[in-house]
């Protein structure tokens, strides 16, 4: 979500690069930029540039030159409010008349912000006079248009006397929810297809998912309300904001929403805020293609006319990474349009070659908290994750958040799962919420000791366990159990002690497995490699591709054998890909270059083995005795490879 402060905002990159100087025609040499085939592009202008655009016909004209040179874009969303500003009617039809005969798709935009005080002030839903403020605002924009998208300031945070009384005894997010369901049925939907039956409102939900419910986003019931979804993919920097959000959720909201609502999410949504180095923005744009998203929404109109300087990436600026500034741009200052444009024309013909994506099943129940973002940083850290909004009977390996203790009827779903010959992923902090109720299955204890090992160790069984590797001492929870009832798959040791890191049981036809989260989730990415590796195994072997690398490189998979690897690192790093089936090859996506399949390295077993649960085969064990080809890669850092899988020759 953004500032109310935007206008004169600028990324976090060095002023001085900021002040330089941009000729429009060093954006691009051609007349304007090529359509893309793959997925359309939108453009969001804020209300005051509406007037802006309406006062001053040759900015307009001229402005509008210079952003199409550098990307393509195939409909823009004209606002009509925000922050207690209504643009005039005829300044909004002056402006939709005029990109109109452009032949660009034109729809309204409310941003529903109150007066901003630095907080985000919402509009106070229990005081008459916001009320008929908000809701002549619907009806004024539905008036003008047959699409409105609601920005995401759509949420409700006052606590006035009046909301207070409305409350009762309720709950903040409970009262929320039912408060800003109402507010959809009857202030937004119903007055505007009073005034337009025709009209479309589309909801744009923010990229902050784990707070919806405190803030009166329904993702249960809104989907119901409106006529679509939009989702927002910024991501911006994951170190110096507020939020710390992580690269891959500009992929992973995307899956999670499409899964809530199928079929009616409209697309993503990013700007140009918040960001060290240029290759941060193509890459939120590139993940949310990746999810197949079938728009991309830049915001705002003016930030596309702003420079884009280098920022900080001198650690690969020499190297051909994806988004080659250096290549692309010639030494010269781009603007954020060009950006955009280069990076969406780089990623248009591999979107068309990619299958529907697939993903280890992690549940996340409808307004539910716990573990907040986890699924991200799983991702992160090269696990493939598919999140659902209902329990996934399907998938062979269900993950489970403590974000699923919000389902009432979770633990009757584990044990059919298990008893049907599934497997269940369990975290500590699910098990730290319902120890009592897991207990049924395996008798663990979560005591509130913690340990921070240095040194982990990996297989199953009697005898000596294979050496994984070191990190820094990683503060984690320590899960006891019953020898011989559960077993550690790994586990991490320091000054003699241990506790484990993945843990199983059997239940019925199926395996239970405890994943231990360190406190701080970033400390997954400092798990040794030879550990992600192992997890990666277990969690996911049942899906065609594996990874085998460091942290922060992703894989995202399709079900057409087409998968695509990620690295948000600073340097390249060499990685392997394992592909189901022997005798394979593949096909960069990208160059069309052919890579031949090398032998593996040996797994890391000293006097055990990997587990091989009973059932059809998924883990790593499995992979090491069934046919499957590997493939020695380098990846270069703020780059993706995209390949398909071949038939050897």
């Amino acid at each position: 979500m953004r500032s109310l402060r935007w206008m004169g905002m600028v990324c976090c990159l060095s002023a001085a690069a900021l002040g330089s100087a941009i000729s429009a025609q060093a954006t691009n040499s051609q007349s304007t930029a090529p359509a893309n085939r793959n997925f359309r592009v939108a453009v969001y202008i804020p209300v005051n540039i509406v007037e802006r655009m309406a006062s001053d016909p040759a900015w307009l004209e001229s402005s509008w030159k210079q952003i199409s040179q550098g990307v393509h874009v195939d409909k823009v969303y004209i606002e009509t409010y925000r922050s207690r500003n209504i643009a005039p009617d005829a300044a909004i039809d002056a402006v939709k008349k005029f990109f109109e005969e452009q032949n660009v798709q034109v729809a309204g935009g409310i941003a529903y912000s109150d007066l901003d005080n630095g907080q985000f002030r919402s509009f106070c839903y229990t005081s008459p006079a916001d009320r008929a403020y908000v809701k002549h605002v619907a009806e004024l924009t539905a008036r003008h248009f047959n699409e409105i998208i609601l920005d995401d300031f759509f949420f409700n945070t006052t606590k006035e006397a009046s909301d207070i009384a409305a409350k009762g005894d309720q709950s903040w997010s409970a009262f929320r929810l039912k408060l800003m369901d109402e507010v959809s049925r009857d202030l937004i939907m119903g007055p505007a297809r009073a005034v337009n039956p025709k009209v479309k409102i589309i909801i744009k939900f923010p990229n902050w998912y784990p707070s919806f419910q405190a803030n009166g986003y329904d993702l249960a019931v809104e989907p119901k309300i409106f006529s679509g979804i939009y989702t927002g993919t910024e991501t911006r920097d994951p170190v110096i904001t507020d939020q710390l959000l992580q690269q891959y959720e500009s992929y992973e909201i995307i899956r999670y929403f499409d899964n809530v609502d199928p079929g009616h999410n409209g697309g993503g949504w990013v700007d140009t805020f918040s960001i060290r180095y240029v290759d941060r923005y193509p890459e939120q744009l590139w993940d949310t293609m990746l999810a197949k998203a079938p728009q991309i929404m830049l915001f705002e109109y003016t930030l596309l006319l702003e420079p884009a300087p280098a920022g900080d990436r001198s650690a690969w600026a020499d190297l051909p990474t994806s988004f080659d500034y250096e290549k692309l741009f010639g030494g010269k200052i781009p603007d954020f349009a060009a950006v955009a444009g280069k990076a969406l024309q780089e990623i248009d013909p591999v979107i068309g070659k990619l299958g529907k994506p697939l993903g280890v099943a992690v549940y996340r129940p409808l307004n539910s908290t716990g573990e907040d973002f986890l699924a991200d940083y799983l991702g992160e850290a090269g696990l493939p994750v598919e999140m659902h909004s209902e329990f996934p009977t399907n998938a062979k390996t269900v993950v489970l958040t403590a974000a699923a203790q919000h389902d009432p009827q979770l633990m009757a779903k584990i044990k059919a799962h298990l008893m049907a010959g599934g497997n269940v992923v369990i975290t500590s902090g699910l098990l730290h919420a319902m120890q009592s109720q897991i207990a049924q299955i395996c008798e663990l204890r979560d005591t509130d000791q913690e340990m921070m090992p240095t040194e982990y160790w990996g297989a199953y069984g009697a005898g000596n366990g294979a050496h994984l590797g070191t990190s820094a001492p990683l503060l984690m929870p320590k899960v006891q159990f019953f020898t011989n009832d559960a077993w550690p798959l790994i586990r991490g040791t320091a000054n003699g002690g241990a506790a484990p890191v993945l843990l199983l049981d059997r239940y019925g036809k199926g395996v239970l497995y405890v994943l231990t989260i360190p406190d701080n989730f970033n400390d997954l990415y400092a798990l040794p490699q030879g550990v992600l590796n192992e997890l990666r195994h277990y969690l996911a072997g049942d899906l065609p591709e594996q990874l085998e690398g460091p942290s922060q490189v992703s894989l995202m998979e399709y079900d057409n054998g087409t998968f695509v690897v990620e690295s948000f690192r600073d340097a390249p790093v060499p990685i392997r890909v394992s592909v189901a089936g022997a005798g394979k090859q593949l096909r960069n996506l990208v160059t069309g270059e052919v890579v031949a399949a090398s032998a593996p390295p040996a797994p890391p077993m000293i006097g055990r083995r990997r587990f091989a649960p009973a059932g059809p085969p998924h883990s790593s064990f499995a992979l090491t005795i069934l046919p499957h080809s590997s493939f020695a890669l380098t990846i270069l850092p703020h780059s993706y490879l995209a390949f398909a899988v071949e038939e050897g020759h």
